[in-house]
């Protein structure tokens, strides 16, 4: 029987042995596969990108869930668009073929997309585009393609802009959840969706302004690259061509001609030059980058620092902008000697006001050493992405980028109905001092304490202005007129002073360049994101609980994940309203 017994538990050792094993094999397969690629090009090749994924501003390494599931890497704008200007003068790539299949992008980072491909042909090389069914987004960065096709089958949706933004002051109040708000800021509307059944007039002003400018720059370049006037790109955005059939398309100059994919693949190996029966000469755009032959920075002596400040701003978070990684990162610069001029990207929506004001001190830090910091703005720099911004000697931003939102605001959850009245807990409090609870989740703030918490608001509204004021060489009053929260399209944030040009990354590099005087330059780029093996697989129980926490709370899981974002979000936000363009 103890032979048995321990046969069986050695058994089961050796099989939670084996299946480690076999885990940790699968994912260094995973890994090692995911960073070797065949780097060949040929003469005569076509470089492919496929839009049929999200679209983000740069590589993040793969989480353990994703590297056991062999997810491929997200495409980054910035691969796409050094891939689009590398074969711009590489001779052996004859064109490029984009292949719609549907894919999640920011505005600005479309409109990135779209003035590379557009300068690309300025070489005088082709583009042809294809898809079974193009969404608005990969339409517009393919309506420059010399040859515009689609499936005889499928449709191209046009439609225009939409904000959608869910409000949940509902839900809160049938759960018993009240939200206390503090904010400066007329138009400051990220407080909307929890005290709010409805956007505000202030909030429907500001969106549709911004949409209209941004609709109007989508139209025109649409109408320009299609030979069509601007009313024409709104009548089929107004008659919603993506339900005409795909003759009617033709007609009506929408795209070029109807073919399937086989089609469009013969067309490519005639303008190639392929033998009959010889394979298409296609590389796609990873694989074209990862190529030895192909054009790479060269190193020089002379160099310029680009840091990636993407995602919510922090005091100390994982991932996103994390001012406990962001500052020490900028005060290392600052004392690097090789280092004598910065690019901040900065695409955040804001977050902590606190880490907001750290992260300008370390860029007054590297200023102060004589060093010149530009910033490049993605697809937004707003609230607390504007105030890290703020400092720069000069700002670019693209036209559909979303900017301002100069405001603060504070918002603690009370609740006290949902604990006492409907789940039946309540709660003995002891306290030293009259406000040794505050901020507390089970008792709403007194008269006192939201007084005090609003005059700290106040105060951060002001810094936040001054920092701008000062960054900006405006008067403060003059930044207060256009402040208020109020969220503004790059291309008026230009007219109002709060950027200096419309331009992408590569354009703000350039011109810093210039600025330094530097002829020959290297491009350094920030922060290291790149993550070890064990770094993975450390990953995982975080990785087993979230999905364990998925499946139970089914349909409640993300107002769960709503509600724990607010619970651990900094006293003073400088962040703006979350929504959705379509």
């Amino acid at each position: 029987m103890l032979g048995a017994i321990a046969g069986f538990w050695i058994s089961m050792m050796l099989l939670v042995v084996v299946g480690f094993a076999v885990v940790i094999g699968t994912a260094a397969s995973a890994l090692v596969s995911s960073q070797s690629a065949n780097t060949s090009v040929e003469d005569e090749s076509v470089l492919m990108i496929c839009f049929d994924s999200t679209i983000e501003e740069r590589h993040s390494p793969r989480d353990f869930e994703a590297v056991i599931n062999n997810v491929p890497d997200a495409q980054t704008l910035a691969n796409i668009l050094r891939a689009i200007n590398a074969a711009k003068d590489d001779d052996r790539i004859e064109g490029i073929y984009l292949k719609c299949d549907g894919s999640a992008a920011g505005l600005a980072t479309r409109e990135a997309i779209a003035r590379a491909l557009a300068d690309f042909k300025e070489s005088g090389k082709w583009i042809m585009a294809y898809s079974d069914g193009y969404t608005q987004g990969d339409y517009y960065m393919a309506s420059c393609a010399d040859y515009l096709y689609l499936n005889p089958a499928g449709s191209v949706d046009i439609r225009g802009l939409a904000s959608s933004i869910p409000f949940f002051k509902g839900l809160l109040d049938k759960v018993g959840v009240e939200m206390q708000i503090f904010k400066v800021g007329t138009y400051k509307s990220a407080v909307e969706p929890y005290i709010l059944e409805n956007m505000s007039d202030a909030n429907r002003e500001m969106i549709q302004h911004f949409s209209n400018s941004i609709w109007e720059g989508i139209a025109s370049r649409i109408a320009e690259n299609r030979s069509v006037k601007v009313e024409t790109v709104n009548q089929w955005a107004d008659s919603l061509v993506a339900f005409d059939s795909a003759e009617r398309l033709v007609d009506m100059k929408v795209v070029d001609e109807l073919k399937y994919a086989d089609e469009v693949e013969e067309e490519l190996k005639g303008l190639t030059n392929v033998k009959p029966g010889k394979d298409l000469r296609m590389v796609d755009y990873a694989t074209y980058n990862a190529s030895s032959e192909a054009p790479h920075e060269k190193k020089d002596k002379n160099k310029i620092a680009v840091y990636y400040a993407c995602g919510d701003i922090t005091d100390n978070g994982n991932g996103g902008i994390s001012a406990s990684q962001v500052v020490p990162d900028i005060l290392e610069l600052a004392k690097d000697d090789d280092i004598q001029a910065l690019v901040l990207r900065v695409n955040s929506g804001g977050g902590s006001a606190y880490a907001s004001e750290q992260i300008w001190h370390a860029l007054e830090v590297f200023k102060s050493k004589g060093k010149t910091f530009y910033v490049s703005m993605g697809d937004y720099a707003a609230s607390g992405g504007y105030y890290i911004s703020s400092g720069a000697e000069k700002i670019y931003a693209e036209a559909f980028t979303l900017t301002g939102s100069i405001g603060i605001f504070g918002m603690i959850p009370c609740a006290k109905q949902l604990l006492n009245d409907k789940l039946g807990v309540n709660f003995g409090i002891v306290t030293t001092n009259a406000n040794g609870a505050f901020p507390s989740l089970v008792e709403p703030a007194t008269p006192y304490q939201a007084a005090r918490l609003q005059s700290s608001i106040n105060r951060g509204y002001e810094l936040f202005t001054s920092r701008c004021a000062e960054g900006r060489n405006i008067p403060q009053d003059s930044i207060k007129a256009i402040g208020e929260g109020r969220v503004w399209d790059g291309k008026t944030a230009l007219k109002i002073g709060l950027v200096d040009e419309l331009g992408g990354l590569d354009a703000t590099v350039e011109a810093l360049a210039k600025r330094m005087n530097y002829r020959k330059y290297q491009v350094v780029v920030y922060p290291d994101v790149e993550k070890s093996f064990w770094d993975v697989i450390a990953e995982m129980p975080t990785q087993v609980k979230a999905n364990a926490l998925r499946e139970e709370l089914g349909e409640y899981y993300p107002v769960y994940m709503e509600l724990k974002r607010i619970q651990n979000l900094e006293p003073v936000q400088a962040r703006m309203m979350p929504m959705t363009l379509q």
